[in-house]
């Protein structure tokens, strides 16, 4: 299990925009037709990572909660299946079906939407306000598997609540910390 921290891409960053499959659909998304009314949660997962699993029914509870109020997530898998085959698409439909994903499960199969995003490792959180300018980047909240904080989602929650409040989000954020996003040789 290693550790590494996100990259914190610069706040008012514009979303990278993206077409990728959706493996519970099976057809491609794009950016522009997932994103919220209020503001897009884009986080960058897999199905392995002991990070994740931590912290994914947390993330599945917060991502239906706040799309009732304008919110939408979507998850990205980039890793490589190659190596990490228990990443596979496959797997991923039967990961968001266990977890009771209310949002779709993207596979980035070339890497270059993690690319783009700068995303480092799972879990991987951007919060992007309704004109998919980057308002948040950084921890869910300060739980870690085995240091036994419970997961809450408070540092997460309060960026979506400040959002859809119309506050000012404070640019003091902790990077979000996880496996090494699986790259390709």
């Amino acid at each position: 299990m290693s550790n590494t921290p996100s990259n914190m891409l610069p706040l008012g960053t514009l979303a990278p925009s993206f077409s990728l499959l959706d493996t519970t659909s099976q057809e491609k998304m794009d950016l522009a037709e997932l994103k919220g009314e209020k503001g897009t949660l884009i986080m960058f997962i897999c199905n392995h990572c002991p990070f994740v699993i931590h912290v994914i029914k947390t993330v599945s509870k917060l991502a239906e909660e706040y799309q009732k109020k304008g919110i939408k997530t979507i998850a990205i898998s980039s890793n490589d299946i190659i190596n990490y085959p228990q990443d596979a698409p496959g797997l991923m439909t039967k990961f968001a079906k266990r977890f009771d994903f209310s949002f779709p499960y993207l596979y980035d199969e070339t890497q270059e939407v993690a690319k783009a995003y700068q995303a480092a490792c799972t879990p991987d959180f951007y919060l992007f306000d309704e004109n998919l300018e980057l308002v948040y980047r950084g921890q869910m909240d300060d739980s870690r598997p085995g240091n036994g904080i419970p997961v809450t989602g408070k540092d997460l929650q309060n960026a979506m609540d400040q959002l859809l409040g119309g506050e000012k989000i404070s640019s003091l954020q902790k990077p979000s910390m996880g496996c090494n996003i699986k790259w390709k040789s």
